[in-house]
């Protein structure tokens, strides 16, 4: 990731440490279906998260792209849980072009230049489409404040702060990863 390591590592941490947590939901009793699935492409999508933070590449690109049409192509299907899916295509989706456009950066800022068209990677101009940033930048900072609000209102929020009932882990989870994808997005 393009920026002090001191942000890409506790990036990296955030994204590991959510990515454990769906992980453990996925071990729970009752896990299955709409929930299962969710909780799968989550967990995929933070330990793609802490990895690209970490070790970006060409290869993220094309891993965020397979699960991008999968979930893309299950929300067209129909079937339930098609908003999260497509949520996650999105997400997914985003995370393909920030690997893209990390891996175009110029020379000597420790990353190879793959002469991706759109992205300048110049030193001092911004990476990828201003415009698609932009789009990525206010969607996930929407979806942060959305979360984040939720979390806040949810059951089990108590006046001396949030209680830990499954759904406020669930809550908390998506609120930073939200956060992380934003994050990620302000490098560009």
């Amino acid at each position: 990731m393009h920026g002090p390591a001191v942000v890409t590592w506790m990036l990296a941490g955030l994204a590991a440490g959510s990515a454990a947590l769906c992980a453990l939901r996925l071990r729970r009793p009752g896990c299955a279906g709409a929930h299962r699935e969710a909780d799968a492409a989550e967990a995929a999508m933070a330990v793609g998260m802490a990895g690209m933070a970490v070790l970006p590449g060409v290869v993220w690109g094309w891993f965020f792209t397979v699960m991008a049409g999968a979930l893309v192509l299950g929300a067209l299907a129909g079937r339930a849980g098609r908003v999260h899916r497509l949520h996650h295509g999105v997400g997914a989706l985003a995370m393909a072009y920030m690997a893209l456009a990390m891996a175009a950066a110029p020379a000597g800022s420790g990353h190879l230049h793959h002469g991706v068209p759109g992205v300048t990677g110049a030193a001092g101009a911004p990476m990828g489409l201003p415009v698609l940033t932009g789009a990525l930048l206010l969607y996930f900072g929407g979806y942060s404040l959305w979360a984040g609000s939720r979390l806040l209102s949810g059951p089990g929020v108590t006046a001396g702060g949030a209680g830990v009932a499954e759904g406020g882990t669930v809550r908390a989870c998506r609120v930073a990863m939200g956060i992380g994808m934003f994050a990620m997005l302000l490098t560009l």
